[in-house]
């Protein structure tokens, strides 16, 4: 969720303000969602191992030794994101929508063989973090993100769009992190290019939770 502050002698302060609450609101939603995708209700089959740590790689845009790579807007009009496709492990599913629950948690995805866009965030190639999330099992069955800690950078994720269009990421990082230490304002923080993350479960399964969150951090490729 992008933050931005319009310098206007009025109505700035509140637009700031709206933006401060929206960012606030997309984590504590999503921190939810961490929650309850951890929860299963038997046995799992056993996930692809995540890993701690990508090699360093930046999540920003990179640009070229003469200036930036293309010319191309870095970012696009928002549109709802309607398809997710992710070649390297098999992936090709509509989109449902998550929105928050009565108790302000972020739905997940009542279908295990989709994938969600969380609404309240920014739609895939819009400027700022897109949330995208998914199961990675369901009744001792694999889901959608099952192979997700499979991804490394230069994998290519591309998400079509309502309005036609399609928006093209490419991964620059792969990162397991134990939901006691989740780190919410790292994954969510506003940005100021178009980013995309992917969510779902890992490690160790015990008491019908996981122990763990795979986040794959994405940015839009240029040519877009």
């Amino acid at each position: 969720m992008t933050q931005r502050i319009v310098r206007r002698a009025h109505g700035g302060r509140q637009r700031w303000l709206s933006a401060t609450v929206a960012a606030v609101l997309l984590v504590a939603g999503i921190t939810a969602l961490v929650l309850g995708l951890s929860r299963q209700q038997t046995a799992p089959p056993s996930a692809p191992a995540g890993h701690a740590s990508s090699p360093a790689h930046s999540d920003a845009p990179s640009s070229g030794k003469n200036g930036p790579a293309s010319s191309q807007p870095s970012v696009m009009e928002a549109s709802a994101p309607t398809r997710l496709s992710i070649p390297a492990i098999g992936v090709n599913t509509s989109l449902e929508r998550l929105g928050l629950d009565k108790s302000r948690a972020m739905e997940t995805p009542k279908n295990p063989a989709k994938a969600g866009w969380f609404t309240p965030g920014p739609t895939p190639g819009a400027k700022g973090p897109a949330v995208i999330a998914g199961h990675v099992t369901w009744n001792q069955t694999k889901s959608v993100f099952f192979n997700l800690a499979r991804l490394r950078h230069g994998d290519h994720i591309a998400v079509q769009r309502n309005d036609g269009s399609t928006a093209r990421f490419t991964v620059t990082r792969t990162e397991q992190y134990a939901k006691d230490h989740f780190p919410s304002i790292e994954v969510y923080r506003n940005i100021d290019y178009a980013g995309l993350r992917l969510i779902t479960c890992a490690g160790t399964y015990r008491d019908h939770h996981y122990a763990d969150n795979v986040v794959v951090y994405a940015t839009l490729d240029p040519a877009n």
